[in-house]
């Protein structure tokens, strides 16, 4: 998950405030004091400049120059395979065809693949995607939608940085064969969501909430399904991290709420997420301050302690507020406050994706591996051979993340989506790498134990029991569970728990998509 001092904080504030004025009747104290104070940082015309620009959705949405001479002349050059659906009119499958641009070219699996572009064409948006075929039974195995977060993260993180077939060798940038890869016995689709993130683009549109991004992401899994039929019968779990706390709820109601499908969904993973923000942001002093609580160690002062506590009273108030009202008029100014408890913690240096560490020097987020999977996917060859339609792929894409924040989808609940799941008797799992402090998973815990739905009593009152790997018989963590809802605290991993512990996270896919939802 992207924090707002990722960016430039002043620019951001000119940027993102999508309220230019408030009428003191029409909010609490607290949410009128922070438009105030940000009225008065920014000024008052550049918050209702920035309001505007939200209203009419002219949020600068990612481009290309070479989009239109590659529109113009793929159909000429049949570089893709169309697939439509009629009750989906206005989205296509496209998918590479052209014998330059076979994903397998690239070495980064044996496997079958396909990789191409899913447009919603009145809106101009186009989503690239890249599928592997499980190394083991394809015919048979689940099929695995992986998700990063962000906002505006692609998912090409996972592939190369976590969890997909190889990984990205820093000196030569070529694939390095991953014998942790979550394809080792299903097939995985990697989509790089919503549009503006990786080799996604639009030409005059963009995507600002989770919502949206869900409708998006359904019309692609009809489509991904109508082409790849042979899979629609398989086991389709979603799987995802951190800001996919929001996405995979999000997409899985949309899912629901089709009773026509073409495909059915099984079971969803969520990863050091970010679903309930309320109960989230109480935990970040407890796992900063509270060694006996957090497994670790104390890592602020108790005077900086103190703060995040008075800071979390009027957070708390600030994201009820958001909650009853789901505005940007009341959530944006939770965002911009909230993420000040976090201040002291980022004021010790270390990485708040792993406690544990400092960041690589001169890197944007932490990982300089990370700048090796950017470079990699930025190779001519390697944009050519998988048809990209962008001048340049980024990891992470500032303008998105900015949208995002500007309907304030950020501290908007989304719990009651995996609560709509599980009434529906499908398993969830949420796991959490505790070396984590931004989506920490004492925060994820308690989230998960406050959720009302129809069996949550046997949740609750279940205890935790250790997990052991089937892989190696190492302690990979502790499991709380009902058998239907499990939570996983995993041992020694942070925010990105494939890349920390390949092994057990690899152990931990193994159970869940082979229906061991207790972990026995």
């Amino acid at each position: 998950m992207l924090r707002i001092s990722d960016l430039d904080r002043p620019q951001v504030l000119h940027e993102l405030i999508s309220k230019g004025t408030v009428d003191r009747n029409d909010v609490t104290e607290d949410v009128y004091e922070s438009w105030k104070a940000m009225e008065s940082t920014v000024g008052k015309l550049a918050l209702e400049n920035a309001f505007n620009e939200y209203l009419t959705g002219q949020c600068s949405p990612r481009t290309s120059t070479l989009v239109k001479s590659i529109l113009e002349t793929k159909s000429k050059e049949e570089k893709y395979e169309s697939v439509k659906m009629e009750k989906l009119p206005n989205y296509e499958l496209r998918v590479n065809s052209h014998e330059s641009t076979n994903p397998l070219l690239l070495g980064v699996d044996t496997v079958a693949q396909s990789a191409g572009y899913f447009d919603i064409n009145e809106e101009d948006k186009h989503l690239f995607y890249w599928f592997f075929e499980s190394r083991n039974d394809p015919k048979n195995d689940p099929i695995i939608l992986w998700l990063n977060g962000g906002p505006g993260c692609s998912s090409m993180t996972g592939l190369f940085f976590e969890l997909g077939p190889s990984s990205i060798n820093g000196t030569s940038l070529t694939p390095i064969y991953n014998p942790f890869s979550w394809n080792n016995n299903a097939s995985v689709i990697f989509l790089e969501q919503p549009v503006g993130v990786g080799y996604s683009y639009a030409s005059s549109s963009s995507v600002t909430s989770s919502k949206v991004a869900a409708q998006d992401v359904y019309a692609f899994l009809e489509l991904f399904f109508t082409k790849f039929n042979f899979y629609s019968k398989n086991n389709f779990v979603i799987a995802g991290e951190s800001y996919a706390g929001h996405y995979i709820p999000s997409i899985a109601s949309e899912i629901l709420s089709h009773p026509d499908r073409s495909f059915e969904l099984t079971s969803l993973m969520i990863g050091n997420g970010l679903t309930d923000s309320l109960i989230q942001y109480a935990w970040y002093g407890p796992m900063a301050c509270n060694a006996t609580l957090s497994g670790y160690k104390q890592l602020i002062s108790d005077e900086e302690c103190e703060k995040i506590d008075t800071m979390y009273g009027r957070c708390k108030r600030l994201i009820q507020a958001c909650y009853n009202s789901q505005t940007a008029l009341t959530c944006l100014p939770a965002n911009l406050y909230c993420e000040r408890i976090m201040g002291p913690f980022e004021a010790t240096g270390l990485n708040y994706y792993d406690i544990r560490t400092t960041c690589d020097a001169g890197t944007d987020l932490c990982y300089t591996a990370l700048d090796y999977v950017d470079q990699y996917l930025n190779l001519p060859e390697v944009m050519l051979t998988l048809g990209a339609e962008v001048d340049k792929y980024t990891g992470c894409d500032d303008t998105v993340f900015r949208n995002f924040i500007f309907s304030g989808d950020e501290p908007k609940p989304f719990q009651q989506f995996i609560a709509e799941v599980l009434d529906a008797n499908l398993p969830v799992l949420i796991y959490a790498g505790d070396k984590d402090y931004i989506c920490n998973w004492l925060g994820n815990l308690a989230w998960t134990e406050a959720l009302e739905w129809k069996d949550s009593l046997s949740y609750q009152e279940a205890d935790f029991k250790p997990w052991i790997s089937n892989i190696d018989g190492d302690s990979a963590g502790l499991v709380k569970t009902n058998g239907q809802f499990t939570f996983a605290r995993v041992f020694e991993a942070g925010h990105m728990v494939p890349y920390d512990q390949p092994s057990n996270a690899l152990d931990m896919v193994n159970r869940w998509i082979a229906g061991d939802y207790s972990f026995a």
